[in-house]
């Protein structure tokens, strides 16, 4: 596990290097407000396990290739035995590697393909986890999770992102499928 750890911080730190070696060197930057975007994602899982979850996010271009975001996470879960609710927040970096595959291959698709780092931090109703009770009502759970996707342009300003994303910290609790697949827009 440590050894991935490290193969995948080398990767991020070469990508990052190639990838601001291609950024604008103008002093023309966008505004704040053309900076900034918006979006999530929200599921819906219904039948003998009921999964509702909403993760809003606000986030900035810090360059043309990099991007941040943050913001809440609730997630409900039930269970033929049991059922949870499971909120926290959440923080990425995302890191284009090419903006329009169209321009490299071709095929009249213009997706963009990224890399994303993302921590997310969350709480966790002790007794639902089947952990040993000491008194608390719940627990904090920290995640580091990494992977890839694509970006798929759906307006001027607006994309609909498939990310694929694994858990590099989560031996305990196991909240996270591997790989963890997400839908998400932003505009």
């Amino acid at each position: 596990m440590v050894k991935m750890k490290r193969v995948l911080i080398a990767a991020i730190v070469v990508l990052s290097g190639i990838t601001l070696s291609g950024q604008d060197t103008s002093n023309e930057r966008p505004p704040f407000s053309e900076r900034l975007f918006f979006g999530g994602s929200f599921g819906l899982q219904f039948g003998t396990i009921t999964n509702i979850e909403a993760s809003p996010v606000a986030g900035l271009w810090l360059l043309p290739r990099i991007a941040i975001a943050a913001g809440p996470s609730y997630q409900y879960y039930k269970d033929p035995v049991d059922a949870t609710s499971i909120y926290g927040v959440r923080g990425y970096l995302q890191i284009t590697l090419i903006q329009d595959l169209n321009n490299i291959i071709p095929i009249g698709v213009n997706t963009g393909i990224f890399v994303q780092a993302e921590y997310e931090g969350l709480s966790l109703e002790r007794s639902f986890w089947s952990l040993v009770p000491d008194g608390k009502k719940r627990i904090f759970m920290g995640t580091f999770l990494a992977g890839a996707g694509i970006s798929q342009p759906i307006g001027r300003r607006s994309s609909m992102n498939f990310t694929v994303l694994w858990a590099l910290t989560d031996p305990v609790y196991q909240v996270y499928d591997s790989p963890e697949i997400r839908v998400s827009f932003n505009f």
